[in-house]
């Protein structure tokens, strides 16, 4: 017979397996009262590993471009089903994200800012994202204290008033500081997760029942993207440079979820996705195939559901899809890409002024480029999303330099 003590424990373990799955079937969306309506939601989307935003943004009418890239340039537009798609007389899209963020520019509801970045020249990953997280300037010096807390200051965070949340397995640097910002990995692949026996006891212990199916679709993700990242031919490089972040692909069977918890619970979120550092391999016989293409159609598909989901509360929302720096304009030699400096930030959402590619831009020659290597930062980080925020949240110029010490805010008119 089995001691009281024994049932006891069982008891225990049972409770805590059952807390477990509500929160896999409902993750956080009962802790929090809805935020108030009509209230602006941002969104910053995190690119660790440095994403090749040239071939994003493809400048068709640049033979330069093709010069560079011989092996790995996209197409351009209409030489092909794989071709480019043109956007202006200047600039075209990856094909890629045709079903997924086209629709959007065509809604007037997605820009580009190219050329933009940080005054950072290290070309290293960490201190990169580190100088962006920040927020600090030319010279970070506290590393608890991030830009997006910052702004909660600025704001009045509080229980009642505006609500962070970072979808990220470790608290950003972004959202470091005195406000206290909870935090929740988009998926648990490769943390370790829960034991196939006590998967299958807590598949029993909710069958039946309304959040069955919940359940299963928890289980079916995780299970779904630990199978991708084992598959994965990463780099030691590319995982160090997205510590830690979702692949792809992850956030895509995650997006619907952030989605709804930010329409229902959040106001201000942060969402990073790793793997594009492509140093090796980066297209397959163009730049419309290959690891690019396919982790860009990944997060565009991603960043459709994450609207979809938001429904109406999408016409609130602003996006900014930012990477630590953009890649080298010419291809390496193993056809990809290396460190660069200049890059693409997007910004999307129901109340963008889209349809546009804004900021201050350069003709693409090796004379314009930045250390004849790669794209220069005409528009910084800082200044953009202090301008934003200005826009969205009315904030004044005394403001804007607490969240960002010694920057110059420009108001692009994206919102």
């Amino acid at each position: 017979m089995r001691s009281m003590r024994a049932e006891g424990g069982d008891m225990q373990r049972r409770r805590m397996l059952q807390a477990t799955a509500a929160c896999l079937a409902l993750p956080m969306a009962r802790l929090w009262a809805a935020p108030v309506a009509g209230r602006p939601k941002f969104i910053l989307v995190f690119l660790r590993g440095a994403y090749d935003a040239t071939n994003l943004l493809v400048p068709h009418a640049c033979d330069f471009y093709y010069e560079a890239r011989p092996n790995i340039a996209v197409p351009r537009p209409g030489s092909g089903a794989d071709a480019a798609i043109e956007l202006d007389a200047d600039w075209a899209l990856h094909p890629a994200l045709r079903a997924s963020l086209l629709p959007l520019w065509r809604q007037g509801q997605l820009a580009f800012v190219p050329f933009a970045g940080t005054e950072d020249l290290s070309r290293s990953h960490f201190e990169t994202q580190d100088h962006i997280e920040l927020g600090q300037g030319p010279d970070p010096h506290d590393f608890r204290d991030g830009f997006l807390n910052r702004l909660l200051t600025q704001l009045g965070a509080s229980p009642g008033g505006v609500r962070p949340i970072a979808f990220s397995a470790q608290l950003p640097l972004s959202m470091r500081g005195p406000w206290r910002v909870p935090n929740m990995a988009v998926a648990q692949a490769g943390r370790g997760g829960i034991a196939p026996g006590d998967q299958a006891l807590l598949e029993r212990m909710w069958s039946d029942t309304a959040q069955e199916g919940s359940v299963r679709e928890g289980f079916a993700t995780q299970a779904a993207v630990t199978r991708d990242m084992r598959q994965a031919s990463w780099t030691q490089e590319m995982r160090a440079a997205s510590r830690g972040a979702v692949a792809p692909r992850g956030f895509v069977a995650e997006a619907a979820r952030i989605g709804a918890l930010m329409r229902d619970s959040f106001d201000i979120g942060f969402i990073d996705v790793g793997g594009w550092d492509t140093h090796v391999y980066e297209a397959g016989a163009n730049g419309s195939q290959g690891q690019l293409a396919t982790r860009l159609q990944s997060l565009g598909e991603g960043l459709a559901a994450l609207r979809a989901a938001l429904g109406p509360s999408w016409r609130d929302t602003t996006v900014v899809v930012l990477s630590e720096f953009g890649r080298t304009f010419r291809e390496n030699g193993n056809r990809g890409t290396d460190h660069g400096h200049g890059s693409v930030y997007w910004v999307l959402g129901g109340g963008v002024r889209g349809a546009r590619v804004v900021g201050e831009q350069v003709a693409l020659s090796p004379a314009t480029l930045n250390q004849n290597r790669d794209y220069p930062v005409l528009t910084n980080d800082r200044d953009l999303l202090g301008g934003l925020f200005g826009r969205l949240w009315g904030l004044r110029p005394s403001q804007l330099q607490a969240v960002f010490p010694g920057s110059r805010p420009r108001d692009l008119g994206l919102v």
